[in-house]
């Protein structure tokens, strides 16, 4: 039988096993007995209230289309969920470790490895997720055996490895995976402040991804007061660069607690550094300055259901300093505008900034988070028709 064609139940079943969840732990997450779980799976009890589908497809990080039927056009929700569980298997891979014998693989020198890397990094700035999928495993598995063969020189290599999958499984919807990944490049950088701090940026996004909000602060500050310089005005760029992203980090940590003054305090404290750094620049792969820091006010604008965040959008995105983000970040930014204007109640709008997400990087639209706005914004009465045939295209209902 087709899935599309299961009954709800059985997909249910499916994504859970998928997911790698017992009934008793799906049950636990949904806040409902293991018994209720059980006979949803078998048909016995019916799901006949949205908000209970919604709940179980937040839990299965699944577009509640994919357990609605035919019309959800699964595919790419299944190669997402693949592509995971290949990289996972790469984070799961303690060859080097072990030293289980075999056949012994090459090791890569590390300045060829670093190269890697480099492309690596671009392929996640310009948005082409898939491209950087098929290139994770096989980049983990070097880097590690680079960094076992010379620690010194395949250290930041390795570290940089950790950071680009922490950051592409933050995008998948994949925070606790992201977590793991930003933990090991905390790990490989420890004794160096600034690589300590650069694997904190990730960390920090891993964290508030995953709901630990005051974990993310607490790490991100730690990083950050450790390698500020004591006169700001005697910081290099790379340094308030490193140091004024880990504070919008912990800015925005604050931001979904709904702290409002801490929040604001550090985003001041960033802007005073991204002034003396400058737009068009990406120490350490932060794209730190002045329109980076105002973009990070739209996003803690929105966490604090604010309805200046709009405001604070259409400033940011006709500065200069726009255009020269990496298409990732503008792309990403682009669906926080669309939650903004949904907020400010203005759904055109908001379709307006999904196709222009869509547009400037089409997979941005098709990670988790994305949909989820996306659907919301298509059933709003009187949206345009290009925001209906981005729907179609995605399959989100």
């Amino acid at each position: 039988m087709d899935v599309d064609e299961l009954p709800i139940g059985r997909r249910v079943a499916q994504w859970r096993m998928r997911r790698k969840m017992s009934q008793q732990v799906f049950a636990d997450r949904l806040g409902k007995s293991k018994s209720w779980v059980d006979k949803v799976e078998r048909g016995v009890r019916s799901l006949d209230k949205v908000s209970t589908i919604q709940d179980i497809a937040a839990v299965l990080r699944i577009d509640t289309a994919v357990l609605l039927g035919r019309d959800a056009q699964p595919d790419s929700a299944t190669e997402r969920v693949d592509a995971v569980d290949r990289i996972r298997a790469a984070l799961s891979t303690y060859e080097v470790a072990l030293a289980r014998p075999g056949a012994p693989l090459a090791v890569v020198p590390a300045g060829e490895l670093a190269g890697r890397v480099e492309h690596a990094w671009i392929t996640y700035q310009r948005a082409r997720y898939p491209q950087l999928i098929a290139l994770l495993p096989d980049l983990l598995g070097t880097a590690q055996r680079t960094h076992a063969h010379g620690p010194v020189s395949g250290r930041a290599p390795l570290v940089e490895a950790y950071r680009i999958t922490a950051s592409l499984l933050v995008k998948l919807g994949e925070a606790d995976l992201a977590w793991l990944a930003a933990d090991r490049a905390m790990a490989v950088a420890t004794g160096d402040p600034v690589l300590v701090a650069t694997a904190a940026v990730q960390l920090g996004h891993a964290l508030r991804a995953a709901g630990r909000g005051r974990a993310a602060m607490s790490a991100v500050l730690a990083a950050a007061y450790r390698i500020a310089p004591p006169v700001i005005e005697y910081g290099t760029p790379p340094e308030l660069s490193l140091c004024g992203t880990l504070l919008v980090q912990a800015a925005l940590a604050a931001a979904r607690d709904g702290d409002d003054c801490t929040t604001v305090e550090l985003i001041d404290e960033a802007a005073d550094m991204a002034a003396r750094v400058g737009d068009g620049h990406d120490h350490h792969r932060t794209a730190f300055g002045p329109t980076a820091v105002d973009l990070a006010r739209v996003t803690a604008a929105i966490e604090l259901g604010e309805r200046d965040a709009v405001a604070w959008h259409e400033k940011a995105t006709t500065q200069y300093g726009w255009q020269c983000l990496p298409v990732e970040h503008r792309a990403g930014h682009l669906v926080d505008a669309a939650r903004a204007y949904l907020q400010a109640d203005d759904p055109a709008a908001a379709g307006r900034a999904l196709v222009d997400a869509g547009r400037l990087a089409p997979a941005e639209m098709d990670r988790p988070a994305a949909r989820d706005v996306l659907a919301r914004v298509v059933r709003c009465p009187d949206v345009p028709p290009t925001v209906t045939r981005l729907a179609t295209t995605l399959g989100v209902a």
